[in-house]
């Protein structure tokens, strides 16, 4: 039910990996049509990769993504946040196959033009769409769904039945399930769409572009440029602010444009529709994501707020294991409750993680000069403490890892989340702390932990992983976790450690992706001891490790000039 990214991502891989099944696409508008939302993470390019429309959405040239530049945290002063370093930013002709750079930055889409490749994408691989069809009655026996009917009266029955409906949620009202709200982030957003010729063109860097996220003293201002000549600028702020402060969406959305400096001069001359749109955008769980023959999937599980524009991501990812759990329910080869349970529990626990990391942002940005008593409300709900080694072992409480076996959270590595928190940090110092730095011994920590088989998703299969979980927190035996984990069974001594980990990523790691490989790990092993699961101390006789995060680095750096990043 739906016919956006979650409906066709889940029907194109089905129909990828069994042809044999029959996959119908109820989609209630006429597409294409128009939809906020559009800038991603680099997660999704694989996504569309292995959809098989990678080569369909780079024809249509939309702006390729590099990261963000901010103006957030302690004070107005613009950083930046990318996803690569400047040097690995390569003017490539387009359109480029998905390699090298190009597997590591994100795109900014119109949805329209998206969301309507990925809805014929899934066509062609067999999926019947049935567009201006809404479901207006489910059949129900129980937790068990029995039919759709459509608005056109026609009955669609199968085994499987999938809400991919977007935050409405269809199936999920119908089935009863109960939905959450974990944080006070309560928003409401105003946005509009801009033109002029050459708009966005001193934005360019190496014709790819960043988001400009841009703080007001009520909320904040996002700018995401769609072509040279278009850019999709919206105003994110607290619905009791909006509510409270006695002007419509417009004014409001007027006056903040004209208090942010970047903003108001890039828009100067540009031509706007004229009709500002708004939504909602209140954060919510739900308590379930499955039942008897059904799956919620994408933003029918739940929503995070969008600071961290990682709503797409999200939903890619969730469409992706949805479409490989029931992928893995017809072959029969794994428990079917263990499939359903480990979604279920996988995709709520993305969503609360994002949830947990946007309580962060707000809460530390000091930029919000009419919120202070509202971010600080969502510190005090969320038991935030705002010093670097306080805050990161909140964030990490049960990992911050979106893929398994990986420390990687909404487009950032662990070395970009200590420097965020640098960034946001309101303590004297700002200093970022690494547990393992100046430290030479390392234990492994694991009594008292329980084995588990978690639930990890790769080429069309769920495939069983083994993990540790104590006190609520997963610690996956995978990637490069495994690897250090493994090494820690052996030796304890930092040499001894370095020595066998060079000497697995020489044996593992192919040409060039050596020193990716010893960060991970290096990574897991700082994520491990912030989480418990590994015990530091120092011995004399021994050289220490060092490991610390710059002020500025490849990744998270100071902007230029008025708040652009140009080199």
């Amino acid at each position: 039910v739906g016919g956006g990214p979650a409906g066709s991502t889940v029907g194109s891989l089905l129909r990828k990996y069994n042809p044999s099944l029959t996959v119908a696409i109820l989609e209630k508008e006429r597409f294409p049509r128009e939809h906020v939302g559009e800038s991603q993470l680099p997660a999704v390019g694989a996504v569309l990769h292995e959809m098989g429309v990678w080569d369909d959405i780079e024809a249509c040239n939309f702006v390729v993504k590099l990261g963000a530049t901010y103006t957030w945290g302690k004070s107005q002063e613009p950083w930046v946040f990318s996803f690569i370093p400047r040097d690995d930013i390569l003017d490539t002709p387009r359109p480029a196959p998905f390699e090298g750079w190009r597997k590591r930055v994100a795109l900014q889409v119109d949805r329209a033009r998206y969301d309507d490749i990925l809805l014929k994408h899934s066509a062609k691989l067999g999926c019947e769409v049935f567009e201006e069809t809404g479901v207006t009655k489910v059949l129900r026996d129980g937790d068990t769904i029995l039919g759709l009917v459509s608005s056109s009266e026609k009955t669609f029955k199968g085994r499987y039945y999938i809400d991919a409906s977007g935050n409405i949620g269809v199936l999920r009202r119908a089935m009863g399930v109960p939905i959450d709200s974990p944080t006070i982030l309560q928003n409401v957003a105003f946005w509009d769409y801009w033109k002029k010729q050459g708009l966005n063109v001193e934005l360019l860097e190496e014709k790819a572009i960043r988001v400009q996220v841009r703080s007001v003293p009520f909320g904040w201002l996002w700018y995401i440029a769609l072509s040279d000549d278009e850019t999709s600028v919206g105003l994110v702020c607290p619905s009791s602010y909006f509510k409270d402060c006695g002007k419509d969406a417009e004014t409001l959305y007027k006056e903040a444009i004209q208090l942010e400096p970047l903003i108001s001069r890039l828009l100067t001359d540009a031509a706007a529709t004229g009709d500002v749109r708004a939504t909602k955008d209140w954060s919510f769980l739900s308590d379930r994501a499955y039942g008897d023959n059904w799956f919620l999937c994408g933003e029918s599980v739940g929503f995070a707020d969008p600071i961290l524009a990682a709503g797409m991501t999200l939903t890619h990812s969730c469409a992706q294991h949805c479409a490989y759990t029931i992928l893995e329910l017809e072959r029969g080869e794994h428990d079917a409750s263990w499939l359903r349970e480990q979604y279920n529990e996988i995709q709520r626990k993305r969503i609360q993680q994002h949830m947990k990391f946007a309580d962060y942002w707000y809460s530390a940005n000091g930029c919000f000069t009419d919120l202070q008593e509202h971010c600080s409300e969502i510190a005090g709900n969320s038991g935030l403490k705002l010093s670097p080694e306080e805050a990161f072992r909140w964030l990490s409480n049960g990992a911050i890892d979106d893929n398994v076996g990986q420390v990687g959270f909404g487009g950032f590595n662990l070395a970009g989340v200590k420097q965020v928190q640098h960034r946001l940090s309101h303590d004297v110092s700002g200093k970022v702390v690494y547990r393992i730095d100046g430290r030479n011994v390392f234990k492994l920590r694991t009594e008292g932990a329980t084995e588990k088989v978690i639930a990890r998703v790769e080429a069309g299969e769920v495939r069983p992983v083994r993990a540790l979980e104590r006190d609520g927190d997963v610690l996956v035996l995978a990637g490069a976790y495994l690897l250090v984990y493994d090494i820690l069974l052996k030796v304890k001594k930092v040499t001894d450690f370095l020595s066998l980990l060079k000497a697995e990523i020489k044996l593992r790691g192919t040409p060039g992706e050596e020193v990716f490989l010893y960060r991970a790990a290096m990574q897991c092993l700082e994520s491990m001891a912030a989480r418990g699961w590994v015990k530091t101390s120092t011995d004399p006789k021994l050289p220490l490790l060092r490991m610390d995060t710059p002020e500025e680095g490849e990744y998270i750096f100071s902007a230029t000039g008025d708040g652009i990043s140009l080199g």
